[in-house]
């Protein structure tokens, strides 16, 4: 389709300002729906996996439940709770693992630096529980088994709460006092903001406000009641070859066992829950792409009405050029052209409106927005088959017209 079939398309469709316009809005409407669709379902996306991320796809993780006392003191004539030993039962059994890292949280009456108080959550963990939860260290270090052979008074802060305690930001080697006991601090992470509290009904780790410090420290100079469990979190690392969905009714009925069926626990699969986000943005994704692809159906029945009401309009005109030679090829061609600008007007138009509808949907609702070739190539190819798809029919029906009865037609 050359140039200048395409300039006089563009002349023709000038001639009918209103009516082009009115049948480019079902078109702008709906490639903008498409492309907003697209763009938040591809933030959601990615959104998922980052917030899934901070569990670790490859991770299981058992957490102790939480209950009043008495339901507590019910359950613990059946189970002594989640425990170190449930630890290493669990690294020795379950096919796959490759470590396995303990926490266990503590309860805050005090948290200060000199004169300086802050609020903020405190969590006794064992080395590897930096790597399962990918905390990284902006200064300093992260704690090493000698710093738990030796229950060393040493912490590690979170990038708030070090801001908070020490404005300054000279945390590092400073003494911070944990209820009744000081601590030195080696170690202060690497801020990383988070978009939302939780995840598929899952708490996320809020690491800025936290102080970690090494288990046994905790467990030797902090008081704690016999009641409670030994550890509250036990984070099982796979193999990267390891199935998470082969290991975790492995890991399950473990846990079952040593706790004598007692419900005191529960198990959360990181990677499930990103298959079962997926699975509700699937059921997302065709809800809105109907909506839109009825959207810009409703557009391509304007053009093709468009169409037809030019055909019946420049019916002289359409046997003239029979009569002087145009072939119903050419005609074809020309309204094709006519069909075709429309839907690449459109296009353009609705990509524009698109962006502006996610970026406004993002703002409002508060959901991310992610931009890919998938995001746009998608709307603009089905804007342009539409188009022409419902082109066709007009473009036939002028080549199909009698010259003479055309040339007759007021």
């Amino acid at each position: 389709m050359n140039r200048a079939l395409l300039r006089e398309a563009v002349e023709e469709l000038g001639r009918r300002k209103l009516r082009t316009l009115l049948t480019l809005l079902g078109m702008i409407f709906g490639v903008g729906a498409i492309v907003a669709m697209l763009a938040v379902g591809e933030g959601s996306r990615r959104e998922a996996l980052r917030l899934v991320a901070e569990l670790g796809l490859d991770n299981l993780i058992v957490e102790s439940a939480k209950v009043d006392n008495e339901a507590l003191r019910e359950l613990r004539a059946r189970s002594l709770g989640l425990s170190l030993a449930d630890a290493d039962a669990a690294l020795a059994v379950v096919p796959g693992a490759r470590s396995v890292a303990v926490a266990k949280e503590v309860r805050v009456n005090l948290l200060a630096a000199g004169a300086r108080t802050a609020t903020g959550q405190a969590y006794a963990v064992s080395p590897a529980y930096a790597e399962h939860g990918g905390l990284r260290i902006a200064q300093g270090r992260w704690f090493n088994d000698e710093d738990g052979a030796t229950t060393a008074p040493v912490a590690v802060l979170g990038a708030r709460l070090a801001r908070e305690l020490f404005p300054g930001g000279d945390a590092l080697g400073r003494r911070i006092k944990l209820n009744h006991v000081w601590l030195e601090v080696v170690g202060v992470l690497a801020e990383r903001a988070l978009s939302q509290s939780e995840f598929q009904g899952v708490k996320l780790g809020l690491d800025d406000e936290r102080l970690f410090l090494p288990w046994e420290t905790a467990r030797a100079r902090l008081r704690f009641t016999p009641i409670e469990d030994e550890v509250d979190v036990l984070n099982l690392r796979l193999q990267p070859d390891a199935s998470p969905q082969a290991a975790a009714p492995v890991l399950q009925e473990l846990i079952r066992q040593r706790h004598g069926g007692a419900d005191d626990w529960r198990l959360i699969v990181p990677a499930g829950l990103y298959r079962q986000h997926q699975q509700t943005q699937r059921i997302f994704t065709i809800v809105m792409a109907s909506i839109a692809g009825v959207s810009l159906l409703v557009g391509g029945i304007g053009i093709m009405n468009i169409m037809l009401a030019n055909v019946l309009e420049r019916r002289r005109e359409i046997g003239l050029k029979r009569a002087l030679g145009a072939r119903r090829r050419d005609l074809v061609e020309q309204f094709l052209a006519e069909a075709l600008v429309i839907a690449l007007a459109g296009a353009l138009l609705g990509l524009v409106f698109g962006v502006a509808l996610a970026l406004a949907i993002g703002a409002l609702a508060g959901w991310s927005v992610a931009w890919s070739p998938l995001v746009l190539v998608p709307a603009v190819a089905a804007c342009i088959a539409v188009g022409v798809a419902f082109g066709v029919y007009p473009a036939r029906r002028a080549a199909e017209l009698d010259p003479i009865a055309a040339l007759r037609s007021e």
